[in-house]
């Protein structure tokens, strides 16, 4: 099964190079058909995506340092900036809201089904980028350094940052994943 085997290869990269092994245009084509096709209850489309990359990766991830004033050690920072781009994902909270007006019986499950259809957009493209022999991770910076970047590239307020997603050539593997017992987590009721 070609997911299983996608899912398989979606590893967590930390060395990654600001190179890519295919085009920067085939990354944001792969990112925007996959962001068409992810679902979204209530068919909200509630997801936004920034694609980070060239320079404003530089200044993205300088910001983010900076707006920790050295509390997360730099050596981290530098790992993400060393990528080729971050993909920022945010959703619609102006969106979210609206729903939860036009439906008030199912208002507490719009932020939720907004952040579960992030969720899946960002392992959908993580893996797309491991088809794509690019490494990436999923970072959660957010809500320390929500109001720095939203200035940075003029983003509306009402989109709340979900991920950071930094990206680039594979600089190394890392190490095995060890071998969980899966019966713990899966149960089968018949």
């Amino acid at each position: 099964m070609q997911i299983v085997n996608s899912l398989k290869n979606r590893r967590t990269y930390y060395n990654i190079k600001k190179e890519l092994p295919v085009s920067i245009e085939k990354v944001i084509e792969m990112v925007e058909e996959i962001t068409e096709l992810v679902p979204d209850a209530f068919n909200m489309k509630s997801s936004r995506v920034f694609i980070v990359y060239g320079e404003m990766q530089n200044k993205l991830w300088d910001k983010i340092y900076d707006t920790f004033g050295g509390k997360v050690p730099k050596e981290k920072i530098d790992s993400f900036l060393a990528g080729y781009g971050t993909i920022l994902y945010f959703y619609n909270g102006k969106l979210v809201s609206d729903m939860q007006n036009k439906f008030p019986a199912y208002a507490a499950n719009f932020p939720v089904w907004a952040n579960q259809a992030s969720g899946m957009l960002q392992l959908a493209v993580w893996s797309g980028l491991r088809e794509l022999e690019i490494g990436a991770s999923l970072q959660h910076y957010n809500p320390v350094i929500d109001k720095a970047v939203k200035e940075m590239f003029n983003i509306p307020e009402e989109y709340l940052l979900v991920a950071e997603m930094p990206f680039g050539a594979i600089g190394q593997e890392p190490a095995q994943k060890e071998k969980e017992d899966i019966k713990q987590r899966v149960q089968v009721i018949s």
